[in-house]
């Protein structure tokens, strides 16, 4: 079955968890801090979380299973010097190992043993800066109707996408239920399930999000595709029959929109990182866009994030937008990103 939830590339800086907290099943409140040398000028950008884990975790199934009482252990005060962070809960469930990081400026959700960030939320801006932004520019280019978010995760695109086009009508897809619970209580997931002032609103499915099942009636206008397991772009989307059957799912003139991983994602035979896709013209190298380029010939652009930012590849299908008509239709923040979209050619 398909893990949906989403992967981002590393943080620039490291926390370092303690390797003692006692708790049952949550961790809240464990406080340490990392020194200002260890902190990227960027600030909380998209990008791994390393470091080890931190609590002595139970498998849950349920959601009333994870508000189990707890002991928060001291937390020692912070200092000028060392800015403080704070796991706010610690839980595996049937599909993840999920952490909540709280910082003073923003919060993370990673899973799995990777620590990968999943999900980001601002708290005093919208932007992310990685590749969830890039989500957002999606509905300037596709038809109107409802686009699908297959690997919702926290619901960080969603979170963008509904403060910019707030009539948008989004269907977001997750498999992991108590992973859902930790996006409504830590991330704001629930307001946006209420509708905005426009009509727009989100619609949570739990479930595979490569199932039958994924679909709506008329088709989507947009489908953003953002399925990772364990740090690894999920194996079904490497294969050329996975993204036609995707492409059923959109109405005429849909477009898909694909976070295919970061530039060190590729593995070599031996599970050693592939360099040689960081090399100019290289990206071919990135299995998920080999497939989709096979998938969509003539019919497939892609770009890489700029390396301050994630080092994500990304992907649309669909003819090359009009770059002028799409910068001019997105936020400013997003406008210049837009020209960095190429056409994606196979030799023969």
């Amino acid at each position: 079955m398909a893990t949906a939830m989403a992967v981002a590339s590393p943080l620039p800086f490291a926390l370092g968890f303690a390797p003692r907290v006692r708790t049952k099943v949550q961790c809240r409140r464990h406080r340490r801090h990392t020194p200002r040398s260890m902190l990227s000028d960027y600030g909380a950008v998209t990008h791994f979380l390393s470091l080890p884990l931190s609590c002595d975790r139970k498998t849950i199934q349920h959601r009333s299973s994870c508000r189990a009482e707890e002991k928060p252990s001291a937390a020692p005060a912070a200092t000028e010097d060392e800015p403080p962070f704070t796991v706010l809960t610690a839980v595996t469930s049937l599909h993840n190992d999920i952490m909540v990081v709280d910082t003073p400026t923003s919060r993370f959700l990673t899973l799995d043993s990777s620590h990968n960030i999943h999900s980001m939320l601002n708290k005093e801006r919208l932007w992310t800066g990685s590749y969830w932004d890039e989500f957002a520019s999606l509905p300037a280019i596709v038809p109107e109707g409802p686009i699908a978010i297959l690997g919702l995760g926290g619901g960080t695109a969603a979170h963008i996408m509904l403060k910019l086009w707030p009539n948008l009508k989004l269907e977001g897809w997750e498999i992991d239920e108590i992973l859902i619970d930790m996006a409504r209580d830590y991330f704001g997931l629930s307001d946006l399930e209420g509708f905005t002032s426009a009509g727009g609103s989100l619609s949570v499915h739990i479930g595979d999000a490569l199932s039958e099942s994924v679909r709506t009636q008329g088709g989507f206008a947009g489908i953003i595709v953002d399925l990772f397991s364990n740090g690894q772009i999920l194996p079904q989307l490497k294969e050329v029959s996975t993204w036609l059957n995707i492409e059923k799912k959109l109405m005429p003139e849909g477009r898909i929109m694909v976070n295919c991983g970061g530039a060190y994602s590729e593995l070599s035979e031996s599970g050693t990182a592939n360099t040689n896709v960081l090399s100019s013209g290289s990206w071919i190298q990135n299995s998920t866009i080999k497939a989709l380029c096979q998938a969509f010939p003539g019919k497939l652009s892609w770009k890489r994030m700029e390396e301050k930012e994630s080092e994500n590849y990304l992907a649309l299908t669909g003819p090359m937008p009009d770059l002028d008509f799409w910068s001019a239709a997105v936020p400013s923040q997003l406008s210049m990103n837009v020209k960095d979209w190429r056409t994606c050619v196979l030799a023969p």
